[in-house]
């Protein structure tokens, strides 16, 4: 096994044990990012390597000086790129933004500072994070390591690409309808996106405001706990922070799960989903019986107003977070022209792609006077709905599980001139951010060779118990330790 197939635990306990180094770890990254990412185009920016291989030194002195340090110092990692990194560029995957270097870091750029990992770089992603495939990007398109000719998921395409192409340990992305879970989904790794208020998004560049989370792609549960030990916790610099005492969700694993109640939602596995989908993640489901745990299902009848509600709620906001992008202040600012107005329309017309400005036009007018009430408000109402469909059923049931993605990896291309068809992606994944809940992506197989993604949805701060249960259910799905074949450079037949 090469060191960069290591999970980010494994790597840690070898480090710990003085078998390799943190800088063994971050050249073999380093070797793997220089024979792939001309193929998989996961990164926006890879830092300069002589800078990344001096942290792993320095990391490597602390160790040797006796320094206690967290259990993942010294693992080479990256963040998507929406998240702030102080002067280093940080572009949303925009034009608008290709030039900006935050003055700060990111809340959780800190936290993983502080616990001594090795950031390499920053992920590709669709712009703004307004996507399902990547595609959206304005640098180019990332592949899926399983199949370069399909999506990687978004808009944490690129995070989730790199870890399932062992570029890295492990990554960051963001999650607004599903942004960590679909691509992990699609990318055969684990995603979690948190309750909302449980990790800071202090220095997230904003996407919607009452539905952006941050949230770790890893190889496997374990290295979820792991990650979401660092980064989770109260941050007086984010008001929707929220004060609690912290938790060590490593401790949760490998406890037992027998007598947990799972609920299988109906709604999720009717209309819209493949077949050989839905028999993966039944085929997964059946195992529970093994753990002692109990299946039913369960009816979320609001569920099939999920899509709109959220294609208004998420697009109002949005509308509202990127009207500071004028071109005045910081970014991309088109030619002067004779007066301001003139200097804004030009500005945006050039540094926003279609789909952001699709949705920037549909959440002004779902805002504007007269719509107001007939759209946006109404949305809020069915929000609310949504939401008590979960307090309902968590009522008597400890956690919910329904497939992450309707469909395995599409092909590039097949979905972006309709998007309609495209927002249905998320179908299945946008409900746990309107309601605010805990949800996790784990791979439970494959169909067509290509990876399915089993939704494990837990109450309100309840992700150690989520974590619980996926780490036991990932033992006996036999998935882990699967790696797709990366095909070599000269094969490409296109440059996108």
């Amino acid at each position: 096994m090469e060191l960069y197939e290591m999970t980010a635990y494994e790597a840690a306990t070898a480090l710990q044990k003085k078998e390799v180094t943190s800088l063994d770890l971050t050249e073999s990254v380093l070797k793997r990012i220089s024979e792939v990412e001309d193929i998989i185009k996961g990164f926006i920016t890879v830092f300069d390597n002589e800078k990344v291989l001096l942290q792993a030194q320095n990391i490597d002195k602390l160790l040797a000086e006796g320094k206690e340090m967290s259990p993942l110092a010294g693992i080479p990692m990256a963040l998507k790129d929406n998240m702030c990194t102080r002067g280093v560029p940080t572009t949303c995957a925009s034009k608008i933004l290709k030039e900006y270097r935050p003055p700060y870091d990111a809340h959780v750029a800190e936290k993983l500072q502080e616990a001594g990992t090795i950031l390499v770089g920053k992920a590709n992603m669709d712009e703004f994070a307004m996507g399902s495939s990547t595609e959206n990007s304005s640098f180019y398109h990332t592949r899926n390591p399983w199949d370069i000719s399909r999506v990687p998921g978004g808009s944490s395409g690129g995070s989730a690409s790199l870890v399932a192409a062992d570029e890295i340990f492990f990554s960051l992305g963001s999650d607004t309808g599903g942004s960590v879970r679909q691509p992990a989904s699609l990318c055969g790794v684990v995603g979690l996106k948190p309750t909302y208020g449980l990790i800071s998004r202090y220095g997230l560049i904003a996407f919607a405001s009452s539905l952006d989370q941050i949230g770790p792609l890893t190889k496997d549960v374990r290295d979820c706990a792991l990650v979401l030990d660092i980064i989770a916790g109260n941050d007086p610099r984010d008001s929707t922070s929220v004060p609690r005492e912290k938790e060590k969700y490593a401790g949760y694993l490998g406890r037992e799960v027998r007598g947990f109640k799972i609920g299988l939602p109906r709604e999720y596995f009717e209309e819209g989903i493949e077949e050989p989908v839905r028999k993966v993640v039944m085929e997964a489901m059946a195992h529970c019986g093994q753990l002692g745990v109990e299946v039913e299902e369960v009816s979320m009848p609001n569920t099939l107003y999920a899509l709109p509600c959220y294609y208004l709620v998420a697009t109002a906001e949005a509308s509202s977070n990127l009207a500071r992008y004028d071109g005045i202040q910081y970014g991309f600012r088109a030619p002067e022209e004779d007066n301001l107005i003139a200097l804004y329309r030009k500005t945006r017309n050039q540094g926003f792609g279609p789909e952001v400005k699709r949705r920037i036009m549909l959440g002004t007018y779902a805002l504007s006077s007269g719509y107001y009430d007939a759209y946006y408000l109404k949305a809020l109402k069915v929000r609310t709905l949504i939401r008590q469909d979960f307090e309902r059923v968590f009522q008597d049931y400890d956690l919910i599980v329904t497939p992450t993605s309707p469909t395995t990896a599409f092909v590039r291309g097949e979905k972006i001139n309709n998007p309609l068809t495209m927002y249905l992606s998320d179908i299945f994944t946008i409900t746990a951010n309107l309601a605010g809940v805990p949800a996790i992506s784990i791979p439970c197989g494959l169909a067509g060779g290509l990876p399915v993604g089993l939704q494990v949805i837990g109450r309100p701060f309840d992700e150690g118990r989520m974590l619980q249960f996926c780490f036991t259910l990932e033992k006996l799905l036999g998935f882990k330790g699967l790696k797709p074949s990366i095909p070599a450079k000269g094969v490409l037949r296109d440059a996108s």
